[in-house]
């Protein structure tokens, strides 16, 4: 047994949070004897206790300018927290305070859309075969699409909306889940300048508003548009539909009225991406539509805010099967933590998730919504590579190319070698052909 004496901020407990503790364990190893680590400030967001009074809280406030070097100064509006710099010593000092209930470490934020489709090898598809989805469409059934910038010039790449909530024309998204999943498969950074673009840049997409600001909605509105879409196929060359919604699931897929409807859409040709859903890590969380063993289930990763992948794992609110039929799901893995997307301007998680605004027009994210149309902007990719790849094929292609070293029994997207065998399964079935 260690006869080693731990220092304070291994024992503090939940008042640190695993981020500070690992920081501050850090900064120890630099400075063993702490002769110049105390002094240098630490950004923290500190939680007030709850229910802590005025008197309380000013306490806290002045205690924390006494060294002259710390200070928390900036009210982040957002579950009773303040931010600022604080110096290891005044760590030391006010984790006990009555006014705080946790300091967590401020740590920088990286994690963006960019290295999603960068990690994925999508960005490499774009660069050396110039797939980017180009005369492919993606419907996203959603809370409707916002004309971001990043979806209409330097063209207008919104071809076709359609609103079972309110019955307007002309798109919008008074929710802004939608809009984020759109720019997830197919935003083309125009205000970024290059840095959040989707698998898919030039990719077609259709709105279609099947949940309302609420980001609510009922299973016969689903139904409708994924109809609609049905429908409408041939018209705008539907080839995708993205669903990052569901429900929680009762009753066997071949009695589910809305994994059947998705299971019509894939047997009329359209791929058909479903969220595995955010109840995870629980075993039997699949929602319906996922549920489905004929459409593609998508869980999600944690990159860790790395382009490399030797670190990421799945997420943990990744919905786990079996699914209540005891089939295996999901199907593939794609990023989905923190990634940062389309902003649709007044809508409800703009004033819901200010904190999470990147650069005024982008937005940051998490969820296996996020994962689902990244799967699709590949997708996107592989059809403009070989059109007449079937849902079956595509599918098929995904899961043997994926990389098996998520722990799973399926793997983890992998765009560059899902293009290379769409285009080699071209050349193949012209063979047959011949």
């Amino acid at each position: 047994m260690s006869n080693r004496k731990r220092v304070w901020f291994e024992e503090a407990g939940r008042k640190l949070d695993p981020g500070l503790v690992k920081h501050l364990r850090g900064k120890r190893k630099e400075d063993p004897y702490e002769t110049t680590t105390n002094s240098i400030p630490i950004p923290v967001i500190v939680y007030f206790a709850k229910d802590t009074d005025k008197d309380t809280k000013d306490d806290l406030l002045t205690t924390c300018q006494k060294d002259n070097i710390s200070k928390l100064d900036k009210d982040l509006r957002f579950h009773e927290t303040i931010c600022g710099q604080l110096t290891p010593q005044m760590i030391k000092q006010i984790k006990d305070h009555g006014a705080v209930d946790r300091i967590y470490y401020d740590r920088e934020v990286t994690s963006f859309l960019d290295i999603a489709s960068r990690q994925i090898g999508s960005v490499d598809i774009q660069e050396q075969h110039d797939l980017t989805g180009n005369g492919v469409t993606i419907a996203v059934i959603d809370t409707g699409i916002h004309p971001h910038a990043d979806l209409t010039n330097p063209t207008n790449r919104i071809t076709a909306f359609k609103d079972f909530i309110n019955d307007q024309e002309d798109p919008y998204d008074d929710n802004g889940h939608g809009t984020h999943c759109a720019g997830d498969a197919a935003g083309n950074a125009y205000q970024s300048e290059g840095l959040y673009i989707g698998p898919a840049p030039e990719a077609s997409v259709i709105g279609v508003k099947a949940l309302d600001q609420d980001g609510g909605g009922r299973l016969s509105t689903i139904i409708e548009g994924i109809v609609w879409c049905i429908e409408h196929k041939e018209e705008y060359n539907i080839r995708i539909i993205s669903l990052s919604l569901g429900a929680q699931a009762h009753e066997s897929y071949r009695d589910d009225p809305l994994a059947m409807a998705t299971q019509d859409a894939w047997h009329e040709g359209i791929v058909v991406c479903a969220a595995a859903g955010n109840s995870g890590p629980e075993p039997e969380t699949i929602s319906t539509p996922a549920i489905n063993p004929f459409i593609i289930t998508v869980g999600s990763t944690d990159d860790q805010d790395t382009a490399s992948r030797t670190d990421d794992h799945i997420a943990d609110y990744s919905s786990r099967g079996p699914t209540i039929d005891s089939l295996i799901k999901p199907d593939i893995y794609s990023p989905g933590t923190d990634i940062i997307s389309l902003l649709a301007p007044g809508s409800a998680l703009e004033q819901q998730v200010p904190e999470q605004i990147v650069e005024e027009t982008y937005l940051q994210l998490s969820g296996t919504s996020m994962a689902t149309p990244i799967c699709a902007g590949v997708i996107a990719q592989m059809l403009e590579a070989n059109p007449n790849l079937s849902p079956n094929d595509v599918k098929s292609i995904l899961q043997t190319t994926a990389q098996p070293k998520l722990d799973d029994l399926w793997g983890y997207i992998e765009a560059r070698t899902a293009v290379e065998m769409a285009i080699n399964y071209s050349t193949n079935q012209q063979r047959v052909a011949d």
